[in-house]
């Protein structure tokens, strides 16, 4: 950086991320003397930018508390660095409504030098995700979001509107504990006042939100993502299902998201505890754990997995080559 105009504006990036600063600790990360850097702050000032020097043994340089900074300035490791978490956002559908995310990427390509956009460009368009992409769906608010977050963090009850996954219509009023990102959507977890207990909401579901006076206290040991899996795995579903995992506690979590089942350690193993629609695809599920396993309940479940084992040999049977495969059977 050996243009003075640089130097100048990199003092103004130093200001904006220092509460205060010496004219030596300015002048080591700039490579000059301190009689420049008073030169760039005396520069500064003239450009409007409210620069204040404090006198005496801790004094130093610092920009006037308040003062809203020109447009932001950002190194290419900053814009990398922003435009790759705006990418991942939008993949996993982290972000809220959606042309806020869209703009924004539009807006930080328009603004980098042509070769760092390009190469951006590159990394985008050739970086594929693990993570399943969810099917577009309408994204919480950025109101709605913030405003949880703001009564979360001071503990003030808000009135919200909510439409049930059936389409009802509800009025609520809720002490949010916190809030959870969960396989690409989020959730509000707290007191529910009209149910009397606690309870989960999905942000893209709430119509309105408006805080209000009321304050609550959170309950010692209260873990939101903790209980917003596990309220996630209790979800109705037609059949109860129980299995004895015959492995340890960590190793099963390894293997079962905790919105999936409940794991409980116990002396002869890990009982698993989930509801589910579709036993075949419970089965497939217990096989791919790779440990022995006792079903409790339901009955039927002990049908499915055998069926699972009786498809399984069959498959193994089958010659290297030359055997034209059966009609593909659907994943349940």
């Amino acid at each position: 950086m050996s243009h003075p105009a640089g130097r100048v504006l990199a003092l103004l990036e130093l200001l904006q991320t220092r509460h205060r600063s010496t004219a030596a600790e300015l002048a080591g990360h700039l490579g000059v003397d301190e009689r420049t850097v008073r030169r760039y702050a005396t520069t500064l000032v003239e450009l409007g930018v409210p620069v204040t020097a404090d006198r005496g043994r801790y004094g130093g340089y610092r920009l006037h508390p308040g003062f809203k900074l020109p447009p932001l300035m950002l190194t290419d490791d900053e814009a990398v660095a922003v435009l790759l978490g705006l990418v991942v956002a939008e993949q996993v559908g982290l972000s809220t409504e959606q042309p806020a995310t869209a703009t924004a990427l539009a807006k930080i390509r328009r603004v980098l030098p042509a070769a760092l956009a390009d190469r951006l460009a590159a990394v985008q368009e050739h970086l594929g995700f693990t993570l399943r992409r969810r099917e577009p769906e309408r994204g919480p608010t950025s109101g709605t979001l913030l405003t949880l977050a703001s009564a979360a963090r001071h503990r003030r009850r808000v009135a919200l509107d909510y439409r049930s996954w059936r389409g009802e219509q509800s009025h609520r009023e809720l002490d949010p504990y916190g809030l959870v990102f969960h396989s690409g959507r989020w959730y509000v977890t707290g007191h529910d006042h009209r149910r009397g207990e606690v309870r989960t909401f999905r942000l893209d579901r709430i119509d309105a939100v408006a805080p209000g006076a009321a304050t609550f206290t959170v309950p010692d040991g209260f873990e939101a993502v903790a209980w917003v899996t596990r309220s996630l795995a209790g979800v109705p579903y037609t059949h109860e299902v129980e299995v004895l995992l015959e492995t340890d506690l960590v190793g099963a979590q390894r293997r079962i998201p905790p919105s999936v089942a409940e794991l409980t350690a116990t002396t002869d193993g890990v009982l698993l505890r989930a509801r589910a629609e579709s036993l075949p695809g419970m089965a497939a599920l217990l096989a791919g754990l790779g440990c022995p396993f006792t079903v409790r309940q339901p009955d039927a479940l002990r049908a499915a997995v055998a069926e699972h084992a009786r498809l399984l040999a069959e498959w193994a049977a089958r010659p290297a080559g030359g055997q034209t495969p059966s009609p593909r059977r659907p994943l349940d």
